[in-house]
C-alpha cells in the first residue's frame, strides 16, 4: 500500500511492487520521472481526513503485505493509522516510514526534501566547481538512495516475517541515507 508523495518513497514502491499491484494513493502525473516511478499500479484516492477514508485504509491493511508512508512522524498515528494501530489489524504488516530526519529526535517534525538533505549532509559541497559555491546534484540522489535503502529494508523484513510470522516497523530517513553514501 503506497501512501507516499516524494521520489524516495515512490522509488521504494516502484522497486518493491510487481506490475499490477494495488496502491491507494496516486499522484498526478506531471513529469517523466513521475511517469516512470508511478507507471502501472492500480490506484484509488483516499481522503485520510475523512473518517471513511481511515476505515478504507484499515480494511486494506488487513489484506496487504507492505505499507509505505512518508507523512511527518506521528501524523498517521493521530489518524488511527500508525504502525501500532494497523499492526493490530494485520500483525504481519511491514510498515515502512520514510521521513526527512527519522521518527524521533529534535528534527523529526521538520519536513525533509532531497535538496535539504543534500545540503545538510555536505553533498552539495562536493558537487560543482572545486572553488565554487555548493551545487545541487542534477539528480535527486538522496531521494533515490533512500528509496533503495527502504526497498532493501522491506525485502529483509519480508524474509524475517517469513521466519517469524510477525511484521515490523521500518524507519528510513533522507539524512541518514545521504550520510551513508560515499562522499
Amino acid at each position: 500500500m503506497n501512501q507516499t508523495r516524494q521520489n524516495s518513497r515512490k522509488t521504494t514502491n516502484r522497486t518493491s511492487a510487481p506490475r499490477g499491484s494495488s496502491s491507494p494513493h496516486r499522484l498526478e502525473r506531471s513529469t517523466s520521472l513521475n511517469d516512470e516511478l508511478l507507471s502501472d499500479p492500480q490506484s484509488i484516492a483516499v481522503d485520510l481526513k475523512h473518517p471513511r477514508g481511515a476505515q478504507i485504509i484499515q480494511q486494506l491493511t488487513g489484506v496487504c503485505d507492505v505499507l509505505v508512508e512518508n507523512y511527518l512522524p506521528g501524523k498517521l498515528h493521530q489518524m488511527g493509522l500508525g504502525y501500532e494501530q494497523l499492526s493490530r489489524v494485520n500483525p504481519r504488516l511491514i510498515y515502512c516510514s520514510i521521513s526527512g530526519y527519522g521518527q524521533t529526535g529534535p528534527q523529526s517534525q521538520s519536513p525533509g526534501y532531497d535538496s535539504i538533505a543534500s545540503a545538510v549532509s555536505g553533498m552539495m559541497h562536493i558537487t560543482g566547481p572545486e572553488d565554487g559555491e555548493p551545487v545541487r546534484p542534477g539528480v535527486a540522489m538522496t531521494d533515490l538512495a533512500t528509496g533503495l535503502y527502504a526497498h532493501g529494508a522491506v525485502m529483509a523484513a519480508l524474509l524475517q516475517r517469513h521466519k517469524t510470522g510477525r511484521g515490523v516497523h521500518i524507519d528510513c530517513n533522507l539524512l541518514s541515507s545521504q550520510d551513508e553514501l560515499p562522499a
